[in-house]
């Protein structure tokens, strides 16, 4: 297939981008390159046959129309979105903007290619979202597709909006659409705005190790590379009109996620004293949701997928793969709001 990745020089993007092109699929990378984008991502894939690059904006439908003309993708695999939910307490109206709008741009582009070209079956759009757009969960339970919707945060809400939109424009318009829900991803790559990467950056540099509130909130973790090959099985095997939430199964409190980063770091890059000992406890972010927790059923009984990587070989990898590549992080230290404590009201 060849395929319109959105968001390709992001963190996910960039997985699917590789896993693609190492399966055989071509692929078309649009990318506005705002903050948190990064084509070093890409460096080892670039220069692939089959790969081709568009720096073009969700939001600007004349690009996209010249996008779908020139390069004719048998599907939309559409990841590019604001995503980090402290930006997006300080500043709503860019995650409205690039999310819902851009979204609602990229539908309208996509459904105008499709019909033109006499609404082929094996044309998908496939839209990448998040657990948040669920709310959170007590001690017990587990999202399922079946979960309402009950967003808390400016961030999830853009999503949840955009996930309306691509549902909307199924049952409405009758393009063939698809929905994917994921848990929190970590792995190389990951911009160094997240907690792990945080986590791991500023025990290396001996500065304090930042915790929300008492550190008792739950997510559950799921190995970036994992989500690219759910991604892609999503895309060639779901069904249209239907969703499938993604996780990890691999359930931890940020408190104890912490302390295994600082385990592993204490044992590949001893320091003179132990990387816990920076841990420090700060004021909880507005709105802090307590728990995620994703029944991944779905997915695994209707297209076999299930996670590959546990919790514990994902993150001694990801921990590894810091430590070998400095020059990719240290670059992005400079771009804005990267160290800084954002999210506050």
């Amino acid at each position: 297939m060849k395929l319109l990745v959105t968001g390709g020089a992001g963190f996910i993007g960039s997985a699917v981008v590789r896993l693609a092109l190492a399966q055989g699929h071509a692929v078309v990378n649009l990318d506005a390159l705002t903050y948190a984008a990064c084509l070093d991502n890409l460096a080892g894939v670039s220069d692939r046959p089959g790969y081709a690059f568009e720096h073009a904006d969700i939001r600007d439908a004349q690009a996209l129309v010249r996008i779908f003309t020139d390069h004719t993708p048998d599907a939309v695999l559409h990841l590019a979105a604001e995503s980090h939910v402290d930006r997006s307490i300080d500043g709503p109206g860019a995650f409205i903007d690039t999310n819902v709008t851009g979204t609602y741009t990229l539908l309208q582009a996509a459904r105008a290619y499709w019909e033109g070209r006499g609404r082929p079956d094996g044309f998908r759009f496939h839209h990448v979202s998040t657990d948040e757009v669920y709310g959170s969960l007590g001690a017990e339970g587990y999202f399922t597709e079946e979960t309402p919707y009950a967003p808390n945060s400016p961030y999830s809400a853009s999503k949840a909006a955009s996930d309306h939109l691509v549902r909307a424009w199924g049952e409405t318009y009758g393009m063939p659409v698809l929905l994917s829900n994921c848990s929190n991803n970590y792995g190389p790559y990951h911009f160094p705005e997240k907690l792990i990467p945080v986590v791991i950056l500023n025990a290396l540099s001996g500065k304090p190790i930042p915790i929300y509130g008492t550190g008792e909130n739950i997510r559950d973790w799921l190995y970036v590379e994992d989500h690219a090959e759910a991604l892609l099985t999503v895309l060639t095997k779901g069904a249209v009109g239907r969703s499938y939430n993604i996780g990890g199964n691999a359930e931890a409190r940020n408190i104890d996620l912490v302390r295994q980063i600082c385990a592993l770091l204490d044992e590949l890059r001893p320091a003179r004293h132990a990387y816990a000992d920076l841990i420090t406890f700060v004021e909880d972010r507005p709105g802090h949701d307590a728990r995620y927790a994703i029944d991944a059923s779905r997915i695994r009984t209707e297209l076999g997928w299930q996670p590959s990587v546990t919790l514990e070989e994902g993150l001694r990898h990801t921990v590894a793969w810091y430590l070998d590549n400095p020059a990719w992080w240290q670059a992005l230290q400079a771009r804005e709001g990267v160290g800084k404590r954002l999210g506050r009201v």
